[in-house]
């Protein structure tokens, strides 16, 4: 059901991160065309990004983010090579995970 894919480049002292998610992020407001009936909320509450093993980003989301979310930041303290990983959960429980390198 869920992807994501991570892309993180060194310029200069700081990391630029892209990263695109798979996931539906339904509100809980939207009905089904068919059914009439009310479509379960299903979203990512929470977004993790760790390089080696140190968080250097964290976000809080709710059923307002569009469906597969495209998230970009930028930190400094990374090197080239550092394993960069980005994880989400959401207020399914449900989680997925991804790593990627640090490019220069």
């Amino acid at each position: 059901m869920s992807d994501i894919k991570i892309r993180a480049k060194l310029e200069g002292d700081e990391t630029t991160v892209k990263c695109l998610m798979s996931h539906p992020m339904e509100t809980g407001l939207r009905k089904d065309s068919k059914t009439n009936e009310v479509i379960p909320a299903h979203f990512i509450r929470e977004v993790v990004c760790k390089v080696k093993g140190a968080v250097v980003m964290k976000t809080s989301w709710s059923g307002g983010v569009s469906k597969n979310p495209y998230l970009s930041f930028k930190f400094k303290g990374g090197a080239v090579g550092d394993p960069i990983e980005i994880a989400w959960t959401d207020n399914t429980g449900e989680s997925q995970s991804a790593t990627a390198e640090i490019s220069g």
